[in-house]
């Protein structure tokens, strides 16, 4: 069952589903949209979750194993199964066909991952979870939707924005929302409910961010490694969020992935950038540029680190979040794998 993310919060108070897949690149949404299943979810008895991670070494027998194992007890639970990847593969396909087949009872399957293709969506195991449970699509929200976004997320934490604000937060953050959510809430912290004028958000952004995700990206794909290393260390040092970081880089990684398999097909770095509307013209000939700078699989290679990263955030693995952005940012911009990066300005 398809369910459009706004119409969310109302299906779940009409019926609780036995599965939900969400999917989506919006970090904020995404998360967001999940936390309101669990959350509902919780005030149904579903009172304890078990948190599956797919990676490449993931088994695939335990989903089976978890989901019969809760069968033994007398509690709700849900299986909170992540694919950061998006791919489950032949034998993951197979496993959620299986479980489609005969859910467990008391048993709520959370799945989310990265926004599906053409392909997945004609795939055997999401058509069973779309039978069987409800299937969320988030979708980013860009160009003229973002503005009145900003604004009703302003108003719900309390907050008027006075003429001006909420065109001058929109041209700031640049469709990452978690950038915007952050900036709302600090305003809130700071101010405390009521008007936000432009000199206040304006002060709000002068204090916070001297550097920013976009000029870390654009550095980066300029190849000016340290700069782009210089502004990395400059947003941790003011407490910019990793999660933040990471959505940046991904976005990029993702659509340069894409463009890479495009010219393995034939089409000059020019070519596939030129027919991309969602790359802003004047940022065209940056992309291409750093478009060059690696093959196909060695783009995959970086979005594979940031699934790592991603894990790493979340506490999932032991390494240094801030250390694998580092790792990122210096291949993006063209250091060797593995070696300290140094570069242009």
């Amino acid at each position: 069952m398809r369910i459009p993310s706004h119409d969310l919060q109302g299906r779940l108070q009409r019926q609780l589903l036995p599965a939900y897949l969400i999917s989506g690149d919006e970090p904020l949404q995404v998360a967001e949209a999940a936390d309101a299943v669990r959350r509902h979810a919780r005030d149904q008895g579903y009172a304890s979750r078990e948190i599956l991670e797919v990676d490449a070494r993931f088994d695939w027998e335990r989903l089976a194993a978890e989901a019969n194992s809760l069968s033994l007890f007398a509690e709700r639970r849900i299986l909170d199964l992540r694919i950061p990847s998006g791919k489950p593969g032949n034998q993951g396909a197979k496993s959620l066909s299986a479980y489609c087949e005969r859910p467990p009872e008391d048993t709520l399957l959370l799945l989310t991952l990265p926004k599906l293709d053409k392909g997945q969506l004609g795939s055997k195991w999401f058509k069973a979870l779309d039978r069987l449970g409800g299937v969320i699509q988030i979708w980013p929200i860009e160009g003229q939707r973002l503005p009145p976004w900003i604004e009703q997320r302003m108003r719900r934490a309390g907050l008027t924005p006075a003429p001006g604000v909420v065109a001058m937060l929109a041209e700031r953050v640049e469709g990452n929302l978690l950038a915007a959510n952050q900036e709302i809430e600090k305003l809130l912290l700071a101010n405390g409910p009521g008007i936000i004028t432009p000199e206040l958000l304006a002060g709000s952004v002068a204090d916070s961010a001297r550097f920013d995700v976009f000029a870390l990206v654009d550095s980066a794909l300029a190849g000016k490694i340290a700069r782009a290393l210089r502004i990395l260390d400059g947003l941790r040092g003011e407490g910019t969020a990793a999660a933040v970081v990471l959505w940046a880089l991904a976005r990029e990684l993702r659509t340069l992935c894409s463009l890479a398999a495009e010219t393995t097909r034939g089409r000059t770095a020019q070519q596939a950038v030129a027919a991309r509307r969602e790359i802003w013209d004047k940022r065209k000939p940056l992309v291409s540029a750093g478009l060059k700078r690696l093959d196909l699989e060695q783009w995959h290679s970086l979005l594979r680190l940031c699934c790592a990263t991603d894990r790493a955030i979340k506490g999932q693995e032991r390494s240094d979040p801030w250390l694998l952005l580092q790792q990122i940012t210096a291949r993006m911009a063209g250091a060797p794998a593995m070696t300290p990066p140094h570069g242009n300005l």
